[in-house]
């Protein structure tokens, strides 16, 4: 390639050569110098003609570039131009590298500086977390108060309402209202309960003060009768209810995460019971405990005086008790042991001392998982009249009064959960029961005025198991929350009865089942079930024949649609199976029936 500048020469040489010689086509002698700059010159010209490829040159006599170099260095050239050069841009050799006229110099921001005021801390320590705030909560129309009423087959009548003061944590007043009535396909066979009650707490800077006042009332007729139907007016079941009047306190040391306290409670509580046949109990507790913590040792007393009063058309008698229970409580990571006694006195109609064992040890096996339980405990059970009728309605009046004492209960199980959300307890126990109460038939003629008419009315008697019955069994217990939106529960219970007198357990199940479920689908919609199995139990007439009453299952379930914030409407459903079943015998339940409503929240 040529550069530029030998171009521009090489055209004005050849242009001036052209002009010069082209009138003179004589040899023209060009003496050799001995200059630096000849023979460059003559070479380049004479590279540049032949590279032009134009034949103008002859060699001229005897002359060569050997003999001029032999003849002094001489040399002489021969150009024929044949006609006027002009050079084309053809010829020329292009620089094909345009240049950047753009401006791309970077733009750079002025930088600036700014100092923090902070000071450097040393973080080598872990820092103490800041207590957590009570989120808003998500409701913004709180619903202090709740009412629903229902109503369905069996002449089925539904009611309940609560009533509170608001979201006071430091004061809580409210009452409630609750009713349930139903009416079976046989003559008069109806029931009822309603109850009412007012209740209130205040919780102060060092003790909290709690107390409540309940009223019950429940209805029923003794409907169960054989053999032939009473078609006599005059022989209608006899209407019997139970009232009782109920009230409660109780002051109490608030909870102190300390490591030395002192704490205490005192509660007395008490209730007015009497039934249709006049008979009377009245009941009073003063009770109390004394606590003192150090570390995790506990020591502690509680005590209590149990004043009661029972009286039928037959007998009229005090029945009360004195009971004392010092106690040691030792509690680590992996275990828990509560060490103490049980003394009781009892004074009134009977007078008898007792002390009884009430130890209680928990160990745990597998951390966080399992537990091993196991307890040693005895106790007096006064025999109440209210209690009697709470497990059996249909009670004859006069009911002998005896109190049944616990001599030794043993209990040794495992609790905890399998895995997260499924919880279990299972425990064998071995229970050793002196005069244990039993529910016996005790059926009469049934009169009009002091005649005897067709068919026989069905009453209970309690029978006691005169000396030491031994109470083994089984109880199981499984509790599975899979989520906040569904809980499923079940209890089972075995009992194998080693009575001292009675032959049989009477009116008392040997195996027995409930479970229960409560689904929340969503926002609106709750779903709830439940199931009863009860096996066999068996019944002594007066006349000493032994009846068999058979086992049965009831499934109930219900849902509860939330329409609006403040409107909801619900179905239940009873006996599902619409199984024919007694509880005590003669006495049919009730079978499949429904019942409906609507609730309001405000």
């Amino acid at each position: 390639m040529i550069k530029r500048p030998i171009y521009i020469l090489l055209t004005i040489l050849l242009a001036a050569s052209a002009t010069t010689q082209a009138q003179v086509k004589q040899p023209v002698k060009k003496p050799a110098q001995k200059s630096t700059q000849s023979k460059p010159a003559a070479k380049k010209l004479g590279d540049a003609a032949a590279k032009a490829k134009q034949d103008t040159s002859k060699k001229g006599g005897q002359t060569t570039p050997a003999n001029a170099a032999q003849n002094g260095g001489s040399l002489s050239e021969e150009i024929v131009v044949t006609t006027v050069y002009k050079p084309v841009l053809a010829d020329a050799v292009k620089i094909r590298r345009n240049p950047n006229l753009d401006d791309t110099q970077p733009y750079k921001a002025p930088l600036s500086y700014t100092t923090l005021d902070k000071r450097l801390e040393q973080n080598s320590d872990i820092r103490q977390l800041e207590a957590m705030k009570m989120p808003a909560e998500r409701d913004s129309l709180p619903a202090n108060n709740f009412v629903r009423a229902g109503f369905g087959s069996l002449k089925t009548t539904f009611g309940e309402a609560y009533f509170n003061n608001g979201q006071d944590e430091a004061l809580q007043v409210g009452a409630f209202l609750k009713h349930f009535g139903q009416q079976g396909n046989l003559p008069k066979q109806n029931e009822s309960r309603s109850e009412v009650g007012v209740f209130g707490k205040s919780i102060g800077e060092a003790n909290t003060i709690t107390g409540r006042v309940n009223y019950l009332r429940r209805n029923n007729y003794y409907y169960g009768y054989n053999t032939l139907a009473l078609t006599n007016p005059a022989a209608e079941p006899m209407k019997q209810h139970y009232n009782t009047l109920s009230a409660e306190g109780e002051l109490a040391r608030n909870y102190q995460d300390t490591d030395r306290v002192l704490t205490y409670a005192l509660k007395v509580n008490g209730y007015l019971f009497n039934n249709a046949f006049k008979a009377k109990e009245n009941n009073v507790v003063l009770s109390g405990y004394l606590n003192q913590t150090i570390n995790q040792f506990y020591a502690g007393l509680g005590a209590s005086l149990d004043l009661a009063s029972q009286k039928d058309s037959l007998y009229s008698l005090n029945n009360s008790f004195l009971r004392l229970n010092p106690y040691l409580k030792f509690q680590g990571d992996n275990y828990k042991i509560d060490a103490g006694v049980n003394i009781a006195q009892e004074f009134g109609f009977s007078s008898r001392f007792f002390i009884f064992p009430a130890v209680k040890l928990e160990f745990q096996v597998i951390p966080d998982f399992v537990r091993l339980f196991a307890e040693a405990k005895g106790d007096v059970n006064r025999t109440s009249l209210r209690n009697l009728s709470e497990a059996n309605p249909f009670l004859d009046q006069n009911i002998g009064i005896q109190n049944s004492v616990d001599k030794l209960d043993i209990t040794v199980g495992l609790k905890g959960r399998i895995i997260p959300g499924l919880g279990f307890k299972a425990a064998i126990f071995r229970n050793t029961v002196s005069d244990l109460p039993l529910f016996v038939s005790n059926v009469q003629p049934a009169l009009t005025g002091n005649q005897p008419i067709p068919g026989t009315l069905h009453r209970f008697n309690v029978v006691y198991d005169d000396g030491r019955a031994r109470i083994s069994g089984f109880n199981g217990e499984l509790d599975y929350k899979a989520s906040d939106d569904v809980n499923i529960f079940g209890l089972v219970e075995f009992r194998d009865y080693k009575l001292a007198s009675q032959a049989q357990p009477w009116n008392l199940p040997k195996f027995k089942l409930t479970a229960g479920t409560a689904i929340h689908i969503n926002d609106k919609v709750d779903i709830n079930g439940s199931l009863l199995f009860r096996g066999t139990t068996k019944d002594l007439l007066t006349n000493e024949q032994v009846v068999t009453l058979k086992s049965f299952a009831d499934l109930s379930g219900g849902v509860n649609y939330k329409a609006t914030k403040q409107i909801s409407v619900f179905v239940q459903v009873n006996n599902i199976l619409n199984t024919t079943y007694q509880t005590y015998l003669n006495y049919p339940n009730y079978g499949f029936n429904i019942f409906g409503g609507a609730g309001f929240t405000f």
